[in-house]
């Protein structure tokens, strides 16, 4: 059995603390010019170590540690596939070497147990194709575990943690090329959900948040903004556009701060983007009845690929980035820092070297802000690491003297949903403010996990009393980093704190009918009803779904009958979502719409004109068919007809074809298509038809031309040939002939073939000159002739 990681442990934090007094006697016996700037703009310093790896992908773990993902780090040649662990207290950085598979340009969130959890990455290079592997890395082991797969890879996905702890994944290439435009669900030990297409196209790394009343809202890079409901797994269509009319590509997205003074209030904004790129921003209030966005103040510079990253004190750190993409020329070093209270920007100072695209930032537990990365071309990228203090470290009184940080003395440890839970501190008094910050996951200039709650607290006897988030929409259960601020604004070093979900649990869903898994014929219909249970709330809504039936889906707790039509087997779902807004697990039940196969043999016949042909035709049952299957032809020569014995056939069987023919029908190649039909479902098989003639016969005389003195005797021979089958009797005729002149044939009949003789007798009477006489073959109907001739001297 596994242990979930540990929380940052205090060995750290007393590390941190004398770190921390040290830079505050340092700062003492600055020069008031610097001790000034300082606590105007802040101050960023250059790491001595440098990072041994692109750091394409960062993720802040509860052990205070930093995890490094670059997998081939953007080098298509690359195979030593590698990862890293950031020890920032320690000054050490441990490098994994060898993975299995390319973790570069994945998705990355953190689980609700402190495991990093690493969804798709890159299958192929030039062009890009996408890994459906996942894999979570564990704080306390050090190590990559792979997990079940998704049904398709994702290279560019996004993912974004739910109000039930869930890991929900949109977009990314696919592996085989193309956008994946499905959404599936990840849950922790139990593996993925089937997928729920989109029905549009998104942008790869979509800008994504989970909003305080359980929706995800898509903010970008498009223009054009939706939501969609994890409970009902449907998108809107566009709810609202960005005032800046084009792509805010490689832009960033921050859920601003959430305060339960204001009712926790969804307000998200967007930064940049654009290639060129803006220096525009704009707010959407998701709270409104109908939600737009407006323009917020602009930064100090146009950027693309920027990072942006919450401080503790709710102010939004702007770094990084440049007007044209991957263009150190145009590199922006201003900081800026966003103030969602006054809704202005002012300068936090100038870091000191280029941060582009695979540049990521991250607020640490000592309320430093981390800045590494950037990755301009392929084969290099920047390895110098800064950290940014912000002005709040160095606040002081109006003596000049540095002002102490405020310190929580114990852990609270864990939390629950709703509950209050006490806070020691030195100076409860001191204190404003409250809030607990999700650790970030940033990468390609955007964070997937970061968000900041603000608690109401109160203060007495030493001790700070706070309210936990009231559910998952609010907070996703797992570690945050608890700080508090004092009145100067200066926070203290954070606690990792466990958020659970013991104060609200999740609901279960439960399908009642039907029992269990069925079989149905095509169209045929299947009686569905359900219901759900809440251990500590009510059943607020219903979300059923019927992938292949009629309806699609339903909110009713008793859909009733669906029909299905299209063979397959279909996984029906029912979803129920408590009054705290927390999802269940889908209940699923397997519907196997049946098939039937369709055969015939032969598979090719013939029949003279006037006949028949026999075809046997037979229908098979699939997956627990029991329909009638009736029969029908199509494709028959004119002339012909076709029965079946029997027309109509229950479930499986045999049915014998006759296809028959007359003597007009033509001679020739035919295909017959059969069919069976049952309900909705119809399946064709091809046969082949060959119509041949009745028999037939030639006729031909040798010579064709006799000369004689009258008074004499012309012979020819008349020649009978079978063609095809012809068996019959041909009977000789002649004429017209000319006076005094006879004809006798020796036979006169001759039966299937052979010779007859043909004599032409002349007299002394008859006429010199030339005339043609006509032989004639009759047999029944058919009468053939050839034309011979006399000359009479």
């Amino acid at each position: 059995m596994r242990t979930d990681a540990a929380p940052l442990g205090w060995g750290w934090t007393i590390r941190l603390v004398i770190g921390l007094v040290g830079l505050a006697l340092a700062l003492a016996s600055a020069s008031p010019r610097l001790r000034a700037q300082a606590g105007t703009l802040g101050e960023w310093k250059t790491l001595a170590r440098t990072m041994p790896i692109n750091p394409v992908h960062a993720a802040l773990m509860n052990n205070g540690k930093v995890l490094i993902v670059s997998g081939s780090g953007n080098v298509a040649a690359e195979t030593n596939f590698r990862s890293a662990v950031l020890d920032l207290v320690t000054d050490t950085i441990t490098v994994t070497s060898g993975q299995p598979w390319d973790m570069f340009c994945n998705g990355m969130v953190v689980l609700s147990d402190g495991r990093v959890f690493v969804n798709g990455g890159n299958l192929k290079y030039d062009p890009f194709w996408g890994q459906p592997k996942n894999a979570v890395f564990d704080p306390a082991t050090g190590l990559f575990t792979d997990v079940q797969n998704m049904a398709h890879g994702r290279w560019y996905p996004t993912v974004t943690t739910l109000g039930d702890g869930r890991v929900m994944t949109f977009s990314g290439l696919l592996d085989t090329g193309g956008t994946n435009t499905a959404v599936e669900f990840y849950t922790p030990g139990s593996g993925w959900s089937q997928e729920y297409p989109a029905g549009w196209t998104p942008p790869l790394y979509p800008r994504m948040h989970l909003l305080p009343d359980g929706r995800v809202i898509y903010s970008g890079s498009g223009t054009g903004t939706r939501f969609f409901n994890p409970s009902t797994r449907t998108w809107t269509g566009i709810v609202a556009n960005t005032n800046y009319a084009n792509s805010r590509s490689y832009g960033t997205s921050v859920l601003l701060p959430l305060k339960a003074s204001d009712g926790f209030k969804g307000r998200v904004m967007i930064f940049g983007g654009g290639n060129p790129a803006t220096a525009s921003t704009e707010i959407i209030d998701t709270s409104a009845a109908t939600p737009q966005w407006q323009y917020g103040p602009p930064m100090s510079q146009a950027r693309i690929e920027l990072n942006a990253t919450i401080l503790p004190n709710g102010k939004v750190l702007v770094t990084g980035g440049s007007v044209n993409d991957e263009d150190t020329a145009t590199a922006s070093y201003k900081a800026d820092l966003y103030d969602p209270i006054t809704n202005t920007f002012s300068s936090a100072g100038v870091n000191a070297y280029p941060r582009l695209y695979h540049s990521n930032s991250l607020l640490l537990p000592d309320a430093t802000v981390l800045l590494l990365g950037g990755n301009p071309a392929r084969g290099s990228y920047e390895a110098r690491m800064e950290i940014y203090s912000p002005a709040y470290l160095f606040a002081t009184d109006a003596q000049g003297n540095p002002i102490p940080r405020p310190t929580i003395t114990t852990n609270p440890g864990s939390i629950s949903y709703g509950a209050s839970f006490q806070i020691p501190t030195t100076n409860p008094a001191d204190i404003a403010s409250v809030v607990l910050v999700r650790p970030g996951t940033p990468t390609h200039a955007f964070d997937m996990e970061q968000r900041l709650v603000e608690l109401p607290f109160t203060s007495a006897g030493g001790l700070l009393t706070a309210t936990a988030p009231p559910n998952g929409n609010v907070a996703p259960p797992g570690y945050y980093m608890l700080f508090i601020l004092n009145s100067a604004g200066v926070p203290s070093v954070a606690s990792f704190v466990r958020l659970s979900t013991v104060a609200n649990q999740a609901p279960t869903a439960t399908i009642v009918s039907p029992a269990t898994n069925v079989t149905v014929n095509p169209g045929g219909a299947v009686s569905f009803s359900g219901t759900g249970s809440d251990p500590d709330g009510t059943i607020s809504s219903y979300a059923w779904t019927f992938p292949g039936g009629s309806p699609a889906s339903s909110t009713s707790p008793a859909p009733g009958n669906v029909t299905y039509s299209s063979p397959g087997t279909y996984q029906a779902s029912l979803s129920v979502t408590d009054n705290g807004g927390l999802a269940s697990a889908a209940a699923t039940r397997a519907i196997t719409v049946s098939d039937f196969s369709l055969a015939a043999t032969p598979s090719s016949n013939s029949a003279a004109q006037g006949t028949t042909a026999g075809y046997t035709v037979t229908v098979g049952a699939l997956a627990g068919f029991t329909g009638s299957v009736g029969l029908s032809i199509t494709g028959l020569p004119a002339g012909a007809n076709a029965t079946f014995s029997p027309q109509t056939i229950n479930a499986a069987g045999s049915s014998a074809l006759t296809v028959s023919t007359n003597a007009s029908t033509p001679a020739g190649t035919y295909t017959l298509t059969i069919r069976g039909t049952s309900g909705p479902l119809t399946r064709t098989v091809n046969v082949t038809l060959i119509v041949t003639a009745v028999g037939d016969f030639t006729i031909t005389a040798t010579p064709t031309s006799r000369t004689v003195q009258n008074g004499n005797d012309a012979t020819y021979t008349i020649t009978i040939a079978p063609v095809g089958g012809f068996t019959s009797a041909v009977s000789l005729s002649v004429g017209p002939l000319p006076k005094f002149v006879n004809a006798t044939f020796s036979p006169a009949t001759i039966t299937q073939s052979g010779n007859s003789v043909l004599t032409l007798t002349t007299k002394k009477q008859t006429k010199t000159g030339t005339s043609t006489i006509t032989v004639t073959g009759t047999s029944g109907a058919l009468s053939h002739s050839v034309n011979v001739t006399l000359v009479v001297q």
